[in-house]
This record gives structure tokens, C-alpha cells and sequence, in this order.
């Protein structure tokens, strides 16, 4: 068990524990949701935890401005789907990886230059 009987094995969720600890003890449920937040963060790469806090406030805003439980869950959906699927996203830069190094950003197209004669040079 984690530190915070999170889970009852690493990478494992009680949802039972869970769902009972929303339903009897809102507030409770909450102190446990923020522990179990904290927890993984504070598990992450140091380079990683500002993004990560950063991400889970845009989540728990997402959540404060929904009407009901299902309606956060929807927002959170939307927030996810347009961080893989909107422009710079995952699939955007899995594309990019697709293409060969040194590849043009615009596929078929040739960079092009202007050439300038040196001026001065001997023939």
C-alpha cells in the first residue's frame, strides 16, 4: 500500500473504497482525492511537477464550473480529446515523428532559397 492507502497494490485503485468514501463522506473523499493527486505529482520528475500542478488546476476548474458530476466529466473529456486531437497536440507530434529527420514541415514541399552571387570572387 501507498503511503496514503491509496491503492492496496502500486498501480491498483480500490474503486470500491472510493466510490464508498464519495458517498458517506463527501469531504473525506475529497481530503483523499487531494492526498492521492499530491502523492503522484510529488512521484514525478521534479521538471515535470509545475506542468502537472498546472494540468490539475485546469482540471479542478473544469470541475468547479461544471453543474453536476457528469457534466465535469464531460469537460475533463473534451480537455483531453482536444490535447490529443487540436493543433500542436499528441497527434500532431506523432506525425512528426513519422516523418524522416530533416524533412519539411509541409509535406512535399522544398525549401527554397534565393541564391546570391558573391561578388568580388575571382573565376
Amino acid at each position: 500500500m501507498t503511503k496514503n492507502n491509496i491503492a492496496p497494490e502500486p498501480g491498483q485503485l480500490d474503486f470500491e473504497r472510493w466510490a464508498r468514501m464519495a458517498q458517506d463522506d463527501p469531504a473525506g473523499f475529497e481530503k483523499m482525492r487531494l492526498a492521492a493527486i499530491e502523492e503522484v505529482i510529488s512521484r514525478a520528475p521534479r521538471e515535470h511537477q509545475r506542468r502537472l500542478r498546472g494540468l490539475q488546476w485546469r482540471i479542478d476548474q473544469e470541475r468547479r464550473l461544471a453543474r453536476t458530476p457528469l457534466g465535469a466529466c464531460i469537460r475533463i473529456s473534451r480537455m483531453m480529446w482536444e490535447s490529443v486531437s487540436a493543433p500542436g497536440g499528441l497527434l500532431d507530434s506523432l506525425r512528426l515523428l513519422e516523418r524522416p529527420a530533416g524533412a519539411s514541415a509541409q509535406a512535399g514541399a522544398e525549401p527554397r532559397a534565393e541564391v546570391v552571387p558573391l561578388r568580388g570572387s575571382a573565376d
